[in-house]
């Protein structure tokens, strides 16, 4: 039996009759943009992540890109952003003209380390954004009094993290702003490309409201020059229903996690490190091991799916070819070579994640036999 990575078909299987409403009550009224289910779904995203404001925009890097350019980091200004993430983090810092400081993670973590972002800090650094790493959110309470004790703006890059807390406080309203990504594949998933931007700043609120939206608050009167990036009527309404169901698919997650880690305990692959402030979402279920492309190969022809978020350092990227990056990411590229993750998802049985689990015990014994 092949076990895929993600299926978001049976998924959206469980809720096709909340979804076909949602889809249906677009289309009756008409109105595709800026309209009621983008008002009513910013509303409760705010209040689920316990923010006071949340704006819809069309994608997780404009998310980014609209924190950082509202409160003025430009040209010449520093950066602080993980070694190991997803290049959208690093875009957004180079769409405002500002420079990537790159900032290796905690090793069992996977996340920023706190010691060596403080470390980092010159008279150019103005902010710094943390990413929660495939659902486990970063130590925001040391990471936010770094940032307040230097001045600095602190942005949580919650792509990744719907619904993930750290001290008992969700993603969202850990930082002084926050970006979500609503690609399908996460957790919180829309029928395409979506994001928003948690705040509890309203001044910044409104200002990054209006630069997602030309620039303007009121039809043809332009304060900024903005940009096109607005969170449309149909994937608020998906969205609606599925954060209804968001904290119910999360336990399934956490729940899978749980089988995956007491099945994987003998085989001497790394599992995944939890701090334990942190209550993880399980995005991801990432192992690591120096016979990567080995275990991944074995799994595939056992019907596994796998993937590998990331293989390339952003660092390493082409995209920043002949560019000064300062900072470090030698950890992050060994993690490149060694990361590998598992299928996970909320309507992943039980059997299918015994089949994974078992299917990696037996290729993980080939390591240590003598023929291997």
């Amino acid at each position: 039996m092949r076990v895929p990575f993600l299926d978001l078909a049976r998924t959206h299987d469980t809720i096709r009759a909340e979804l076909d409403a949602a889809w249906h009550r677009v289309l009756d009224r008409s109105r595709y943009i800026l309209g009621e289910e983008v008002e009513a779904f910013e509303t409760e995203f705010a209040a689920y992540c316990g923010a006071e404001h949340a704006i819809g925009v069309a994608n997780g890097l404009d998310a980014l890109h609209l924190i950082l350019r509202a409160h003025g980091i430009g040209h010449g200004d520093e950066v602080l952003v993980p070694s190991n993430t997803f290049i959208a983090t690093w875009l957004a810092v180079s769409q405002v003209g500002a420079i990537p400081v790159a900032i290796e993670p905690d090793p069992d973590t996977y996340n920023m380390d706190p010691a060596l972002a403080e470390r980092a800090i010159t008279s150019r650094t103005k902010a710094l954004v943390p990413v929660h790493l495939y659902g486990q959110a970063a130590d925001m309470t040391v990471l936010r009094a770094l940032a307040r004790r230097n001045g600095l703006l602190c942005v949580e890059d919650a792509a990744q993290a719907h619904g993930a807390t750290f001290d008992g406080t969700r993603a969202g309203s850990l930082g002084d702003a926050a970006a979500f990504s609503f690609y399908p594949g996460k957790n919180l998933g829309a029928l395409g490309d979506g994001g928003a931007i948690t705040t509890s700043d309203p001044t910044m609120a409104r200002r990054m409201r209006e630069l997602a939206n030309y620039g303007s608050s009121e039809k043809y009167v332009h304060r900024q020059q903005g940009v096109n990036s607005r969170l449309d009527e149909l994937q608020a309404a998906v969205l609606r229903v599925k954060l209804r169901h968001l904290d119910a698919w999360n336990a399934r997650r956490a729940t899978i996690a749980r089988l995956y880690h007491d099945a994987l305990a003998p085989t001497g692959l790394a599992l995944p490190q939890v701090d334990p402030r942190a209550d993880a979402v399980w995005h991801l279920y990432v192992i690591r091991t120096d016979h990567r492309d080995a275990l991944a190969a074995g799994l595939k022809r056992r019907g596994i799916d796998t993937q590998i978020h990331y293989p390339i350092a952003p660092a390493d990227a082409e995209a920043y070819a002949g560019i000064s990056v300062r900072g470090s990411s030698e950890l992050g590229r060994r993690l490149g070579r060694e990361i590998l993750s598992l299928p996970i998802g909320p309507h992943m049985s039980d059997d299918e994640v015994r089949q994974v689990a078992a299917a990696c015990l037996e290729v993980a014994e080939t390591f240590h036999s003598p023929a291997a």
